[in-house]
């Protein structure tokens, strides 16, 4: 069997075509794994500002080895959101990132792509703090939020809560 004008209907183009980018409309979502180095970042800075504090004053973040697991605990986590704010606070309301999302090149914008108020970054964090007043409440609220980074829109339960996104700087 020849190639027929008839069967060259359906071959395949001749033409040599390159792969051409589609524009995004709208900010670039940043990588699950951009997202998750840059949270290890900030917890490592944070906690080396947990171990100097603990130094430097009477506060021990270990010390509550003999409380209930159900018992609410409001020092820890407030200690602990008040220095996140005074080491992440003035790069998350200026440019919408922490140290580890400077890093990494992303930053925290509202769904829409316009720059995240205080107002929104204070409700993404603080939701989280409060969470781990009652202990096993914080780990329950963590698991489900860290895992809702697998879903499509890669947006965590404090992103809903916000209503932010993360995307490339």
């Amino acid at each position: 069997m020849g190639d027929t004008p008839q069967d060259m209907r359906y071959a395949p183009p001749q033409a040599h075509v390159d792969d051409v980018e589609v524009p995004q409309a709208g900010p670039v979502l940043a990588g699950r794994m951009q997202r998750f180095w840059a949270v290890m970042i900030d917890l490592i800075v944070v906690m080396l500002g947990v171990w100097v504090l603990s130094l430097v004053t009477p506060w021990n973040p270990w010390s509550r080895a003999d409380a209930s697991l159900w018992q609410p605990n409001l020092v820890n986590p407030a200690i602990g959101f008040l220095l996140f704010a005074v080491i992440q606070g003035y790069l998350l309301v200026r440019r919408g990132q922490t140290v580890g999302k400077a890093v990494l090149g992303v930053r925290i914008v509202r769904a829409n792509g316009e720059a995240a108020s205080a107002g929104h970054l204070l409700l993404r964090y603080g939701v989280g703090y409060l969470s781990t007043i009652v202990m096993p409440v914080g780990q329950i609220y963590g698991l489900v939020d860290g895992l809702m980074i697998f879903r499509a829109s890669r947006r965590c339960l404090h992103d809903l809560i916000a209503g932010t996104i993360v995307v490339k700087a």
